[in-house]
This record gives C-alpha cells, structure tokens and sequence, in this order.
C-alpha cells in the first residue's frame, strides 16, 4: 500500500490561519473568520508534522508534492518542506500579484500518477486541499476505483467531503501539525 501526496499550500495555510484565529479566540468561529476576512499571521505549519500524519495510517509515502506560488528569497518554509520529502511545485504569481495554475497542476500530477504509477487496488491518491474546484476531478478518479482521500480542515467544501473516498479532518490535530 502507497500514498501519493499533494498539498495545495496556499489553500492549507491561510485555511489554517483562519483555524488558528478561531482556536485563538480572533475570530467566534471559522464563517466568522472567513466572512471577516480574520486570520492568526502567527500560524505556521509543519510539513515535517503534516508528512509523519499522513504517513501515520502506516501507508508508505511513494510521492509527495507541494504546490504554491514563489515565496520570498528569505523564506525557509520551501527548503524545509523539500528536506521533509515533498517535491515542489512552484510557479511565479501573474503580474496582478494573484497564483495561477496551482490547482491544475495539482489536477495534472493526480491524474499523471493515477495513470503511470498507482495501483487502485493499494494506493491511495491524497490530497491535501479543500477547496470546491477539485470536486470533478476527485469524483472522477473515485468514479474509475481509486480511493482519493482528502485531508483538510474541517470547513473544506462539503461537496469535495462528499465525493472523496475518505475525509480526514486536520482539526483535531491542530497543535500536532503546528510550528
């Protein structure tokens, strides 16, 4: 049994400042944080943490990748997600400062590995997102017998926790996948 593993940084993290602005009484709760654009600036995640977590189940890691646009030149985050083990994904934020192409890419390497690599009937493809634009490809890959496992906080679409396989909350696990 192997996982293959793709993270949508962006979408973990500032999702994750929302939780932490709520876990730290910024926010009343996460609809609060959301529609009053409120986040923890302090939060940070651990990629070593969040690598261990989804390897916990004892499924071996075959592939893990992070996607994000460019951090800034002092930015230690990158380097240390890579010494974790994730391969990174990183594209240039278009000339409106805005990140592009994150979500297809992410989109391309899932359906690339489930095609050349995965063994549907001992793989698990997961994706670390919870964002509502993954739903068609998600329901997809479920729909042609891979077992896509979604892990994200517990405000990820409903829709996209409906159509995975499985839905593995990160909340509970909060202070475990923290800096």
């Amino acid at each position: 049994m192997a996982g293959f593993v793709y993270v949508d940084n962006s979408n973990v993290f500032i999702e994750g400042q929302r939780v932490a602005a709520v876990k730290n009484d910024l926010a009343l709760d996460i609809r609060d944080a959301i529609d009053g654009q409120i986040v923890d600036r302090s939060y940070r995640l651990d990629f070593g943490k969040l690598y261990r977590f989804l390897a916990n189940n004892g499924c071996k890691v075959k592939r893990a990748m992070l996607f994000g646009s460019r951090p800034p030149q002092n930015d230690s985050l990158w380097a240390a997600a890579r010494s974790e083990g994730f391969e990174l994904f990183i594209k240039d934020r278009n000339v409106a400062n805005r990140e592009k192409q994150i979500d297809t890419a992410i989109v391309g390497a899932m359906f690339e590995d489930a095609l050349e690599q995965a063994d549907k009937a001992n793989d698990t493809l997961i994706l670390v997102a919870g964002d509502g634009d993954y739903v068609p490809p998600v329901a997809r890959l479920v729909e042609k017998g891979f077992t896509v496992n979604v892990v994200f906080w517990e405000h990820a679409s409903q829709e996209l926790q409906r159509v995975c396989s499985n839905f593995i909350p990160m909340n509970p696990h909060f202070e475990n996948l923290s800096l």
